[in-house]
């Protein structure tokens, strides 16, 4: 079992940045990390997601140069640094993972990934 546990959102303003963090636990560096998104009244979707032992990343085309993923397999921990956001961008960001390696292609598929976090609100608004 991998728990997995969200923190770092809160309020910014359109233009601002944060990032979240997502502790994962041990055997870190042989996990699988995403990070998914739910806006408001919409479906979850793929925000982006990097390999185990650092092999590569996966962004949703949409977020490619303001969001950047990220790990640190010493600590544990996955980030994601989201710049220049919107309004479109608020969302429950969820942390996933699998202990599974996977191809590129299936990185984008909420169902490759058997761990989830609770959730963290990120909300952008002037």
């Amino acid at each position: 079992q991998v728990q997995v546990l969200e923190s770092g959102g809160g309020s910014v303003q359109p233009g601002g940045s944060l990032r979240l963090s997502c502790a994962a636990g041990r055997a870190f560096s042989g996990l699988t990390m995403a990070w998914f998104r739910q806006p408001p009244g919409k479906d979850r979707e793929f925000v982006a997601a990097i390999k185990r032992q650092n092999y590569g990343t996966a962004y949703a085309d949409s977020l490619k140069g303001r969001f950047t993923i990220s790990r640190d397999n010493a600590k544990g921990t996955l980030y994601l640094q989201m710049n220049n956001l919107k309004p479109e961008d608020t969302a429950v960001y969820y942390c996933a993972a699998t202990n599974r390696g996977l191809i590129t292609s299936s990185l984008r598929r909420e169902t490759e990934y058997e761990y989830w976090g609770q959730g963290t609100q990120v909300t952008v608004s002037s």
